[in-house]
């Protein structure tokens, strides 16, 4: 029996392994046993995985053909991937990201009403005399017989300074009606820098506008691929900086 006794473990002492030391606490704890056998797993699954990749290597056929081959090239013994093209802009992924659609429909709104009032000021008709436009005069021989002859200001009617526009240009009459107050040059080139920025602010919410209607359709059309379909739609176009991807939905029957 007490052959029995000294033998069972509920009388053996316990091993308890050596602690750190407090003098030498500042270096971490001691390496045990479990530390040593995860180190020589992730060691044997390391080869593992070296000796698996040779032997694919070697049996590997250079002439066969896997999908990842078109959008990359092998050049020096190295896979260099294609470039693609960036399907947003960095604008429309920290919109995306952060803001949702009623948010970006609200901004849009916004901005279409602000360019609306300004185009309702501006009127868009200082870039009128910038287009090359040609206008063709029908005379009888006997009335011209050079051409430096023909006056267009008194075709048209109207002074020769005011020749270069292609509206608001008064006749003589008109002008002699008109009483023009004596404005400083100063005063003049304020209002012409004042138009210019006018202009300018207009054409930046026109880009901001289109922006953001991109950014909108992208949102609609990830919302709608989000909802549980039976079918899965196909895609036609993939999306680009300014457009929205297009999926063709097939049609299912409500139940």
């Amino acid at each position: 029996m007490s052959s029995w006794k000294k033998a069972s473990k509920s009388n053996q002492k316990t091993h308890r392994e050596r602690h750190q030391p407090q003098s030498r606490e500042h270096l971490g704890l001691l390496e045990k046993k479990k530390d040593y056998k995860k180190r020589a797993n992730n060691a044997q699954h390391k080869e593992r995985t070296l000796k698996f990749l040779h032997k694919r290597a070697l049996n590997k056929n250079p002439d066969e053909f896997y999908h990842h081959m078109i959008n990359s090239k092998l050049r020096n013994d190295e896979h260099i991937e294609f470039d693609k093209p960036d399907e947003h802009t960095k604008d429309q992924l920290s919109l995306m990201e952060t803001q949702d659609l009623k948010y970006i429909g609200m901004k849009r709104t916004m901005e279409t009403k602000k360019i609306k009032r300004l185009q309702s000021q501006l009127h868009m008709i200082d870039f009128a005399n910038e287009v090359q436009n040609k206008h063709t005069f029908f005379v009888d021989g006997e009335e011209v017989k050079n051409l430096s002859d023909f006056d267009i200001a008194k075709r048209l009617d109207t002074h020769p300074s005011l020749l270069g526009r292609k509206t608001n240009r008064p006749r003589m009459q008109d002008l002699a009606k008109l009483k023009i107050p004596d404005v400083p040059e100063e005063d003049l080139k304020k209002i012409n820098v004042q138009k210019q920025q006018s202009y300018a602010e207009l054409s930046k919410r026109i880009e901001r506008e289109k922006e953001l209607s991109v950014v909108q359709q992208k949102l609609e059309m990830k919302r709608l691929l989000q909802q549980k379909r039976q079918l899965k739609p196909k895609r036609v176009a993939r999306g680009t900086k300014d457009s929205a991807p297009v999926f063709k939905f097939k049609y299912e029957r409500k139940k």
